[in-house]
């Protein structure tokens, strides 16, 4: 039985549950202990960033061959927990970095030429012809160099800017570098330098709240931050406060430390754009994810090895 917990389906989940039995309680990852039950029995389990596979969670699932995590992040997965149980996890890393890509751009756009105030005073009759400012020729920072934010890059072409990344684990080629014009520096380098500032880091312990006061109060006034990442990367207090007292021009949020939030923290803001979380999520993005997910849980279930999987495991038990 495949069971999925949350809001994953296409019509390739159709057509595999011609072939499997499927579960699907999109709302499932609310309640641990329903899914510790219903998982009790499953050989395969389909996520996105809210179900929280832990230890116990595998340790239980005693008939668990695969999880398959639709989307990049794997935070919410206990992979070494998943390693020592003989669980593959699989994951279509890299499929939707076009899409974080385009709404990276997309915010920093919409922060530049003002367009959601604009929008607003325009429809109230208003003809506010209020001046932005150009991405074109400026530096654009980008904290981490994987595949979002190098997809990144790669649309920044056009842009005519210069870009500096800090990504202690990135190692890319030179001439990859110069086709971007692109140049690796420190975290502080491309904080300090940067007019747009794009996160794409994961959450992790090293990274949790790196970006606070301190760094944001060596950003440049004019600066633009897009976060795209992982929300817990930036602590948001601070962020909140510099926005208020003009330390950065702008953010454009994707993403927040806690999902969906709780507090109303940025809402009178401005010189804010909020999103749920989207940036990953096309239509596009989501069908070659289903596709991938679809193929490594046939060949999961089927005796097949996966071409997808990010732990150690690389075959279902």
């Amino acid at each position: 039985m495949i069971l999925i917990s949350e809001d994953v389906w296409s019509a390739d989940f159709e057509a595999l549950a011609k072939s499997f039995p499927i579960i699907r309680e999109p709302e499932l990852w609310r309640n641990q202990d329903a899914l510790r039950g219903k998982l009790s029995t499953a050989t395969a389990l389909v996520v996105r960033n809210r179900t929280q596979v832990t230890r116990d969670l595998i340790a239980s699932a005693k008939n668990l061959k695969i999880i398959a995590r639709a989307g990049a992040g794997l935070d919410n997965i206990d992979l070494k927990a998943a390693d020592d149980h003989g669980v593959v996890v699989s994951a279509a890393l890299g499929i939707n970095a076009t899409a974080v890509a385009e709404q990276t751009l997309a915010l920093a756009l919409a922060l530049s030429r003002k367009i959601i105030e604009l929008d607003s005073s325009t429809r109230e009759g208003q003809w506010n012809r209020k001046a932005g400012v150009e991405i074109s020729g400026k530096t654009w920072g980008l904290l981490g160099f994987g595949a979002t934010a190098r997809a990144t890059a790669e649309l920044l072409k056009g842009f005519n800017v210069r870009i500096l990344a800090y990504d202690p684990f990135a190692k890319p080629e030179k001439s990859y570098l110069d086709s971007l014009n692109c140049q690796m520096s420190s975290l502080d380098e491309v904080i300090s330098n940067s007019d747009y500032l794009s996160v794409h880091l994961p959450a992790t312990t090293e990274t949790r709240e790196i970006i606070d006061s301190k760094k944001l109060s060596t950003m440049q006034k004019s600066a633009i931050l897009i976060s795209v990442g992982r929300g817990e990367v930036i602590n948001e207090a601070d962020l909140e406060q510099a926005l208020r007292d003009g330390v950065i021009a702008g953010a454009g949020l994707d993403v927040r430390a806690q999902e969906p939030p709780t507090d109303k923290r940025f809402t009178d803001l401005g010189n804010v754009i909020l999103a749920p979380h989207i940036a990953g999520i096309t239509h596009e993005s989501q069908a070659a994810i289903d596709r991938v997910l679809v193929s490594e849980i046939r060949a999961a279930l089927s005796g097949g090895q996966q071409s997808h999987a990010v732990g150690a495991i690389k075959q279902a038990k």
